[in-house]
């Protein structure tokens, strides 16, 4: 009876850590959501973040849970998942959130939470123990969603430009900066569905570890969906805005347009990669279409500079996240 109260203590905890990195998730990445539709001016950053945070939170009703059954189960091979590597993984991915975003880097909190569990996982029982296919898929999107992203982002653009090329430019920024909104609003929705999905994976992973849920569920028990995607709504609201700046400002400059074809490119991507059960990165996805779009008007007017930059930072993110999860997975095996 002592342990067994020793161990839900320790999952409780886990939880409540897990729940904390999805608040930062959504604080981290609420620039993926609103930084165009800001930096364009057509909602205010009050406005925004409430406007993204209930689509993330509408979002529970809309997607499948595959991205979850990813993580929580086409990660690991089972029984190889403890307490010890849960704990790793999400310190490690907390680590490299908060290191990017003091800096103002929009890096991926998805890939740093895979890169976690890679860390943990490796330091606990070595490579094996990882599901290539689940390993490898996620890594192939740290290339394909930005390289979708772009290619949406800057078709759309094009459509768009020779379909109002006669309109006038006032007329044309009216009409954006409403069909703006609906653009913000799904790519909010697919930033909810896809992002929310990896800690309600995480937490299930867990629960599955510790035989608080069967390895064959079907499903997540509800409290988790519900807890996971209340905590990124909220994340979302308060807003990273270091990040937002350098998304909505730095990159390229946005009018409404842009912002509408950037965020529907990126939204298209999020659909489909959380339709597939693929854990993708937002920032990524988001960043791809505003350069995408940003490369339609002329090369200059992307800070090309500062986008490699963030590329560097995209690279780092499983790497640097799987080492620190290492570390922590090493220091809690004297704690716990």
């Amino acid at each position: 009876m002592q342990t067994m109260q020793a161990a839900l203590w320790v999952v409780v905890l886990l939880v409540v850590v897990a729940l904390l990195f999805d608040f930062m998730n959504g604080f981290h990445d609420a620039a993926n959501s609103i930084a165009t539709i800001v930096s364009t001016g057509v909602l205010r950053p009050a406005q925004a973040v409430v406007f993204a945070a209930i689509f993330n939170l509408v979002a529970v009703f809309i997607f499948h849970l595959s991205v979850a059954a990813t993580v929580g189960k086409g990660i690991v091979e089972p029984g190889v998942v403890d307490t010890h590597v849960v704990f790793g993984a999400l310190i490690g991915a907390i680590f490299w959130n908060v290191l990017t975003w003091y800096y103002g880097i929009p890096s991926s909190s998805s890939h740093a939470l895979i890169g976690g569990i890679v860390g943990a996982v490796i330091a606990k029982s070595g490579a094996g123990a990882l599901i290539a296919s689940g390993v490898w898929k996620t890594v192939l999107f740290i290339f394909v969603s930005p390289v979708l992203g772009f290619l949406l982002g800057s078709i759309i653009m094009v459509l768009v430009a020779r379909i109002f090329r006669r309109a006038r430019p006032s007329k044309i920024d009216r009409w954006f900066r409403r069909l703006q909104l609906v653009s913000a609003g799904a790519y909010s929705l697919g930033h909810g569905g896809n992002d929310a999905q990896k800690t309600i994976g995480i937490i299930w992973m867990l629960l599955i570890a510790t035989g608080y849920v069967a390895q064959g569920a079907a499903l997540p028990p509800f409290w988790v969906i519900a807890a996971c995607y209340v905590a990124i709504a909220m994340g979302t609201m308060f807003g990273g805005w270091r990040i937002v700046k350098t998304m909505g400002q730095k990159i390229t400059k946005l009018k409404p347009v842009h912002g509408f074809c950037a965020e529907t490119g990126g939204a298209l991507t999020l659909f489909l990669a959380t339709a597939l059960g693929i854990p993708v990165s937002t920032t990524h996805t988001i960043t791809g279409a505003i350069v995408g779009v940003g490369s339609t008007q002329r090369a200059s007017a992307v800070r090309w500079g500062l986008a490699g930059n963030i590329v560097w930072a995209w690279i780092f993110t499983i790497p640097a996240a799987a080492f620190v999860a290492a570390i922590a997975y090493w220091v809690s095996l004297q704690v716990f």
